[in-house]
């Protein structure tokens, strides 16, 4: 049969293939396009001539064409025929800037779509890796690990594939499944680790790929890269793995090496989290310290942070139901839940008894005057260090956890969860550091000194400090200083306003995205705002289309989280200062903050009256 004789077709499978499957070719040349149609031509299917007239209509058609394919008279897979940006999926194809993407599908059918497009050339095509990160970054939205890991290891282990496959085949797609999972390995690294069923999944892979590297020794090449992957080093060859030997070799080495699998219990103790230690009901000193951090370890930042004597000082446990335990100094004094249990206070013990100990007087309006005598381009470079030392430390799949808040999305958010308070705690301490401060004079040394602070922000590239800085000289509480505004030089007020104009919100901070653009990695996004986009493109766009997975959807915000990979191509290191300045760190990393917008307003009548 002749493929250009003008007519649209619709394939059904023989006998001996899996009945009841169906795939609608909207164009003439599908048929010469895609690996599923191929491999069905072989099988004898049936061809079946559709209308004429439909098919003279769609040659003067522009629409996108698409392919769906059925089981059981239901839609189980729609491609996409789009333009091509690489080589195309077929060698020797007639058009070669063509190929097909996945608009939805069921799991199984993207998977097994994805798996027939993975080239094992040294250089895989753009598309087929935008593909393959789509699938690795989005799939907790449509199945569990439990279910890629087992549809990996069906995959893995078939013997024949949509009915017969030569011998020559099955190492290629084991090859294709080792790949997908190095590359899961590589995206998610120690998350796996952290669930069951990853790791016995890849136990169970290890050892299949050491069982079948005799029968495959061209196996041999993925088990190495496999191997170094997992951290292990295997010390045996292709040779050694004889079937009398292979299952005690299998055995002995892989009990020596399964340390790679249990390292994460150390990382959890040494993982670094917020802890806010209250001074008064609404303002408290923020400490970022590790989950071990004793009693006395926290108290001795917050003593250093307030000048006070830490011997005077004790650390109160103090539940919502107004319950006091105070904590002894070697007392673990950080827990992730604290928050929804209670919170630390800092007393004096002579005034245990006396809460707010610290009241907001002309010493601790003293304090945040220390930051004129700082370095405006030192400190800037103190915020970026630390926001990138939390930005680098951000999962891509946190932003999707963040965003389907799926269950346990809390435990899987942390490294989000705390750039995002930091950037609402740089807010309140701009406010909380000018509203502190009664003379007026020095008070507008402050703001000058902020909007210099942003302005170097700007130019590290740390956006995220940036845009909390002005927001916090936008607060209502501050912006309302209008004896304190009068007072700033004009090229300030010039340049606040220019600074000022990049947070501006109309057209989709149209100004904030064409500077962010031009900037080159590395750099610190805002947060918020790139997880509105994504937030916007989950609420206007359904996960399911006629309870297939819609992958259109997955794939924008795919593109969007990858964002966070751009940002972190490079390294900060060129423009940081080698100098180290001890007193800046501390400074930065204990913030001291009112968080209470209603405490804010009453500094800000108490020191500009109302007129």
């Amino acid at each position: 049969m002749s493929w250009d004789c003008g007519f649209k077709y619709i394939f059904a499978f023989s006998p001996t293939l899996k009945a009841g499957m169906m795939c609608k070719l909207q164009e003439r040349d599908d048929i010469g396009r895609i690996e599923l149609v191929q491999k069905l031509a072989r099988e004898s299917c049936q061809f079946l001539q559709t209308d004429k007239k439909e098919q003279e209509k769609s040659e003067h058609d522009d629409e996108v064409t698409t392919v769906e394919v059925k089981e059981q008279d239901q839609n189980v897979l729609v491609l996409k025929k789009v333009q091509s940006c690489g080589p195309a999926p077929q060698a020797g194809s007639a058009e070669s800037d063509w190929r097909y993407v996945v608009v939805s599908g069921t799991p199984e059918k993207i998977l097994e779509h994805l798996l027939n497009d993975l080239h094992l050339e040294e250089v895989q095509d753009k598309e087929t890796e935008t593909l393959l990160d789509d699938f690795l970054l989005t799939y907790t939205v449509f199945m569990t690990t439990d279910d890629l890991c087992q549809a990996l290891l069906r995959h893995y282990s078939a013997k024949k594939y949509q009915g017969k496959e030569e011998n020559s085949d099955v190492p290629c797609r084991k090859r294709k499944v080792l790949h997908l999972v190095s590359q899961w390995i590589a995206l998610y690294k120690d998350w796996l680790h952290e669930d069951e069923h990853s790791k016995m999944f890849l136990k169970t892979i290890y050892r299949n790929v050491l069982d079948d590297v005799y029968e495959y020794p061209i196996l041999e090449k993925e088990l190495k890269e496999f191997q170094k992957i997992l951290g292990m080093h295997r010390r045996h060859t292709v040779d050694e793995y004889s079937p009398q030997r292979k299952n005690k070799a299998l055995f002995h080495q892989f009990s020596l090496k399964e340390n790679w699998l249990q390292h994460r219990g150390t990382v959890t103790e040494s993982e670094e989290i917020f802890c806010h230690v209250y001074i008064t009901e609404h303002s408290y000193v923020s400490v970022k310290a590790t989950v071990s951090s004793t009693a006395q370890e926290i108290l001795r930042v917050v003593a250093e942070k307030i000048q006070h004597a830490e011997d005077d000082l004790a650390l109160v446990a103090v539940t919502f139901s107004g319950e006091k335990h105070e904590l002894q100094p070697n007392n673990l004094a950080i827990s992730k839940s604290l928050d929804a249990s209670g919170r630390i206070y800092v007393y004096r013990k002579d005034l245990a008894d006396t809460l707010n100990p610290f009241a907001e007087n002309e010493e601790s309006q003293q304090r945040s005057i220390r930051i004129l005598g700082m370095n405006t381009w030192d400190l800037a470079l103190e915020l970026m260090n630390f926001d990138w030392s939390l930005f680098s430390s951000i999962h891509e799949q946190e932003l999707i956890y963040f965003t389907f808040s799926r269950q346990g999305s809390g435990e899987h958010t942390v490294n989000l969860s705390l750039l995002l308070q930091r950037c609402n705690e740089v807010q309140l301490w701009v406010a909380t550091e000018i509203l502190l401060c009664s003379p007026l004079g020095k008070r507008v040394q402050l703001v000058k000194k902020f909007i210099k602070i942003a302005a170097h922000c700007k130019a590290q590239r740390n956006l995220n400090s940036f845009f909390a800085i002005v927001m916090g000289l936008n607060t209502a509480s501050v912006s309302r200083l209008s004896q304190t505004w009068e007072k700033i030089p004009g090229k300030f007020k010039k340049l606040f306003s220019e600074l000022e104009s990049l947070t501006d919100p109309s057209l989709n901070h149209k100004a904030y995205r064409d500077a962010f653009k031009k900037m080159k990695p590395p750099k610190i996004p805002f947060m918020p705002l790139l997880l509105k986009d994504v937030t916007f493109i989950h609420e206007g766009n359904k996960t399911f289309l006629d309870n297939l997975v819609n992958f259109e959807k997955l794939h924008m915000i795919a593109d969007t989280v990858r964002t966070l990979r751009h940002c972190r191509t490079n390294q900060f290191g060129g423009d940081i200062s080698p100098k180290e300045h001890p007193e800046l760190k501390s400074y930065v990393h204990h913030l001291y903050v009112i968080d209470s917008q209603q405490a804010l307003f009453e500094l800000s009548h108490r020191i500009e009256p109302r007129v």
